[in-house]
């Protein structure tokens, strides 16, 4: 007992989503403190060693513009851990930056995961954080994290369906008593979308562009429904043919079409979800709508697509983008809820 006074005295619990194109941290009693790129710059020294350059936001600036002995990382990919050693050093310097000084006691960290996360996943996610500096370590599975952070009613004996799209993937949950009665992950979000408009820009204009520029796209025009009014916008890139930097305007229709790939997989994964869910929960469902979370849930005109497809009440959440780190953090404050939603 005097310990747990001692370490709360001295150390702030923190709640992290860590996830494929951004890493949000919460701190117990200060809310977010920390909302930076999953991105990591390094250089190589030749021998086979690599020193870290930059890390988030500075590190996502140097994307696509590094000398040939700098490279930018981006550690999690499709929702999981692609580099360990990456992903601890960013974790570590992410934790440290939330904390703004050196703890006497360690925190206990509770961290999001995608649905259906293999067990040799799990361990690397655990033992990446233990080594950034964490005491304790509890995973939770991030369509649960997304409900509770989206203020459903996750604890009661009745059917919410959340929508958490990611840049890596988006999960699909039926929940209901604080478990996850039915989910369905596709490798599918931010990333694919971005992929698929500079695939397109490509074919259309043999016109290259990188990874922020489709971002800044898909941000500023991409949608999954017609607007009222077409929107355009002017793109900078390299010319395929002749090797010199182009600009083209390109629109919103376009754009649209290029989506139409990955916004489809979104659609039919909820469209399974719903075909799985058993009758009581579904008939929950019909009540209650469908709620979108994550940072693909701002995509323009989805929440349409989805109700036209589905015929039932679609909402975004609050704040989609910040949902899941916010759920996370309101289950430090809860520990029964924790030791409930908490995956072994």
């Amino acid at each position: 007992m005097a310990f747990e006074w001692f370490s709360g005295l001295f150390s702030n619990d923190l709640a992290i989503d860590l996830g494929t194109s951004s890493t949000l941290i919460y701190v117990k009693g200060k809310g977010i403190v920390c909302n930076e790129p999953s991105v990591v710059t390094v250089q190589s020294d030749g021998r086979g060693g690599r020193r870290i350059v930059a890390v988030g936001r500075e590190a996502k600036e140097m994307i696509g513009r590094t000398p040939g002995t700098v490279e930018a990382i981006r550690p999690i990919r499709d929702g999981v851990i692609g580099d360990f050693e990456i992903t601890e050093a960013m974790l570590r310097y992410f934790i440290n930056k939330a904390h703004n000084k050196r703890t006497i006691v360690k925190p206990r960290i509770v961290i999001c995961v995608p649905d259906g996360i293999t067990e040799v996943e799990k361990r690397a996610v655990r033992e990446s954080v233990e080594s950034a500096g964490a005491r304790e370590v509890y995973l939770i599975e991030e369509p649960m994290a997304a409900a509770i952070g989206a203020d459903l009613p996750v604890e009661e004996a009745a059917g919410n369906m959340i929508v958490d799209i990611g840049g890596g993937t988006t999960e699909v949950a039926v929940i209901s008593l604080a478990g996850i009665v039915y989910s369905r992950s596709i490798r599918v979000g931010g990333d694919k979308m971005d992929e698929a408009i500079i695939q397109h820009i490509k074919r259309r204009y043999n016109l290259l562009v990188g990874e922020r520029t489709a971002e800044r796209v898909k941000i500023e025009i991409g949608n999954a429904y017609p607007f009222a009014e077409p929107r355009s916008m002017s793109i900078k890139g390299r010319d395929m043919v002749a090797g010199v930097p182009r600009t083209v305007e390109i629109g919103s229709d376009e754009v649209r079409e290029a989506l139409a790939e990955p916004v489809r997989a979104i659609v039919d994964a909820v469209r399974v979800a719903l075909e799985r869910t058993p009758p009581e929960l579904a008939a929950d469902i019909v009540d209650k709508g469908i709620v979108l979370a994550g940072g693909g849930a701002l995509l323009a005109n989805l929440d349409v697509v989805l109700r036209e497809e589905t015929r039932l009440p679609v909402v975004i959440a609050d704040d989609p983008m910040s949902c899941v780190v916010l759920g996370t953090g309101r289950v430090l404050d809860q520990l029964e809820l924790l030791k409930i939603v908490a995956i072994h």
